[in-house]
């Protein structure tokens, strides 16, 4: 069955649009970028390995306070991985205990949630950037990512929206405070079958169709070992439309990434 499934994600990609098609969507042969984001790593997960074996640099969203915390960001360093903060925060819906230690919670004053934010970035070695992890309430507050952002700023580091709210605030105070910000596109496995991957991964290159980025979000964990073989699988086929890039490689201009120090 399983290796079924994989034919299935193999299919979709072979069926995907000629490159002469991708081309015409935009009229020009502009480089066509995408940008794997894995979250989760941390705490030992399914999947971990497979994720790093895959054969493209990926960015890797690393949970901070958990036991594998610093030996995975050591790892993804290492391999050429970009590395950054995978931030938990309080989500409109979801049970606390997937929150994970060092949640930014809605409750908590200025001082507390800049204190819990530079914690973070400092637990999380290399990192050069931060998303978040649920965080549907806390994204949508002006004040709470208002502070974030600040301290983003202060670091020389991005912010990446996983946009697991409409309601995101991110854009605007982004823009207000000058701070570089990119935004997901796909999430791979926000429901753990591989027939749902699979749609995903189509979903993907029905994106990049159309566009010049895109920024996809995949996690270690329960769907880890379905994702990476999922996006083995594909690959080849979307490497002859597009290139697989790390997230600071997708910002928007030249000088931004200069103005990323990764923190060790």
């Amino acid at each position: 069955m399983k290796k079924l499934m994989l034919l299935a994600v193999i299919a979709i990609i072979a069926g995907a649009s000629s490159p002469s098609a991708w081309t015409a969507a935009n009229g020009s042969e502009e480089s066509r970028r995408v940008a794997v984001v894995i979250d989760d790593f941390g705490n030992n997960m399914n999947g971990t390995e497979e994720m790093f074996n895959l054969p493209i640099k990926i960015t890797a969203a690393v949970m901070p306070f958990l036991p594998s915390t610093k030996q995975d960001a050591e790892l993804a360093h290492q391999k050429g991985h970009d590395v950054i903060v995978h931030m938990p925060m309080e989500p409109v819906r979801g049970k606390k205990e997937w929150l994970g230690p060092g949640a930014l919670l809605s409750t908590m004053s200025d001082a507390e949630v800049r204190q819990r934010v530079e914690a973070a970035i400092d637990n999380v070695p290399h990192a050069i950037g931060m998303n978040n992890h649920m965080g549907s309430k806390i994204t949508a507050d002006e004040r709470i990512m208002r502070i974030l952002l600040t301290v983003i700023r202060e670091r020389g580091m991005f912010f990446l929206d996983s946009r697991t709210t409409p309601k995101s605030v991110v854009p605007k105070i982004a823009r207000e405070l000058d701070v570089p910000v990119l935004r997901n596109d796909v999430f791979l496995d926000d429901q753990y079958t591989m027939q749902h991957i699979v749609k995903q991964v189509g979903k993907m290159n029905k994106h990049l169709e159309a566009n010049t980025t895109c920024v996809v979000i995949g996690h270690v964990g329960p769907p880890g070992k379905k994702t990476a073989a999922a996006l083995s699988s594909a690959i080849p086929r979307i490497k002859e439309k597009a290139d697989f890039v790390r997230l600071s490689q997708m910002l928007k201009t030249a000088s931004l990434e200069k103005e990323i120090v990764p923190h060790s």
